[in-house]
């Protein structure tokens, strides 16, 4: 297979799973939405919260960082930059998510 085909399969597969995630995140932050900090982090210290957020993170990093790097594709020219662009971009999509992870699991009240 493609690599190319590689790509947009998993783009569309992983805004499949994205979908269902998406749903349940924009329920619950309407929810805590008006919440002060502590019934926030309460939220987020719901053991089954921590981990449906963690999902939703990877896989939100996951196929953000699938269409930015088509984005390169299309727009630069230069390989050197166009490697350089994407590197950069997936240590920013590892990075910022087990960040994020981290500190969902290290949260206490």
């Amino acid at each position: 297979m493609h690599t190319s085909t590689k790509k947009w399969l998993f783009t569309k597969i992983s805004s499949l799973i994205l979908l269902p995630f998406m749903v349940w995140f924009i329920i619950n932050f309407i929810s805590i939405y008006d919440e002060n900090y502590s019934e926030v982090a309460l939220f987020f210290t719901q053991h089954p919260s921590k981990i449906i957020f963690s999902i939703f993170i990877v896989f939100a990093f996951f196929f953000s960082t699938l269409t930015i790097s088509e984005i390169f594709e299309d727009y630069i020219q230069d390989e050197k930059n166009k490697n350089v662009a994407n590197k950069l971009l997936n240590i920013f999509a590892t990075t910022i998510p087990l960040i994020t992870i981290l500190g969902i699991f290290n949260l206490t009240l």
